[in-house]
């Protein structure tokens, strides 16, 4: 996902990109990946390395690395031997996205943290209104990573979050909003 605004620079006056992207790296990425592996094969023992980079299509070096910074924060843990590999250290319903994500790449905001877009909102008066709407899009990207378990990705869903996901179908369906996006050279 990506989020980009187009400002002119000040020493050439040529368009430059300004990325704001959602702050899931490819590492970030590759974690989730590999935590939903973990969480598919959750009570049933170790999974190797080679496998989870294989069932995930992992380069398993990159992995290694990223299963270790998981050990670290006491999310995976591992067991040595012939039998060994890694498995989750608490239950999926029990891991949110939000914790992986963090963990990985840091705050969850595609347009910086909470209190950076709330010190701007104070600052900035001529654009008081557009980070609102920022922090708006951040609290919402927050609130779903944080209320999503590993178990949720995986199909064993808690049944809060069901629920939740029932309640929004029963309710009235509003008209859908067309967003179209206009290159630099017209439509």
């Amino acid at each position: 996902m990506r989020w980009c605004a187009k400002r002119r620079g000040p020493e050439t006056g040529n368009r430059f990109e300004e990325d704001t992207r959602l702050k899931i790296s490819q590492k970030g990425l590759y974690a989730l990946q590999a935590i939903t592996t973990l969480g598919r094969r959750y009570g049933v023992g170790t999974v190797k390395i080679r496998d989870i980079a294989q069932e995930s299509d992992l380069p398993e070096k990159f992995l290694e690395l990223i299963l270790l910074e998981l050990k670290n924060a006491r999310i995976v843990e591992s067991v040595r031997g012939a039998k060994g590999g890694y498995r989750l250290r608490r239950a999926p319903e029990e891991i949110k996205l939000s914790e992986i994500v963090r963990l990985v790449d840091g705050p969850l905001a595609p347009f910086g943290d909470a209190d950076q877009l709330r010190s701007l909102i104070v600052t900035d008066p001529d654009h008081r209104a557009l980070y609102g709407v920022f922090l708006e899009v951040r609290d919402a990207a927050a609130k779903i990573l944080e209320s999503t378990s590993v178990a949720d990705i995986v199909g064993g869903g808690s049944k809060s979050r069901k629920k939740s996901r029932a309640k929004k179908k029963k309710t009235k369906k509003s008209p859908a909003l067309s967003i179209v996006h206009k290159g630099a050279n017209g439509p």
